[in-house]
């Protein structure tokens, strides 16, 4: 039998990669995404897909650190990174970027030990840091994280594309 941290660095797995219970991975939904498909804005007021990429990377490294140091905080960069650069390179290099922020992110839930999961990430309660709770909540709390941007990014998508997938 498998250890608790290592079915929640699979859980994270799939929702990046591919077999999501939730649906297509995250992969999956970014895949053919043209830069100027993620930077633009079909709904007003809305973030971007290209935003919403750089948050969900950058909550990943958050979760990441707090694995590692604990404590609330926001991400190095902020809750939502701005987009500086809207070129296909930049587009790519983002992936790429979410792309290595998950596979980190796994690699240091494979590597959290497993008793600790109970442990409260912060004595003290910040609900506006995703901090509420223990490390276990924390950990699914990513995961759900994505799942939620995930279906934005593919109504963004639907969007975008004038209904096409």
């Amino acid at each position: 039998m498998s250890s608790e941290t290592a079915r929640i660095a699979d859980e994270l797995r799939r929702a990046h990669e591919s077999g999501a219970w939730h649906g297509s991975s995250a992969l999956e939904i970014f895949a053919g995404v043209t830069a100027r498909e993620a930077a633009a804005h079909p709904i007003p007021d809305a973030h971007s897909i290209w935003e919403i990429v750089h948050h969900l990377a950058a909550w990943r490294g958050e979760v990441r650190r707090r694995l590692a140091s604990g404590g609330p905080g926001v991400p190095a960069e902020g809750d939502w990174p701005p987009v500086t650069d809207s070129s296909e390179a930049a587009w790519r290099a983002t992936l790429d970027r979410l792309d290595a922020a998950s596979r980190e992110l796994r690699k240091a839930v494979e590597a959290f030990p497993e008793r600790r999961l109970d442990e409260p990430v912060s004595p003290d309660s910040h609900p506006e840091l995703g901090t509420v709770g223990s490390y276990y909540v924390m950990l699914h709390g990513i995961a759900q994280h994505d799942a939620y941007h995930l279906g934005q990014v593919s109504l963004l998508k639907k969007a975008v594309r004038g209904g096409r997938r």
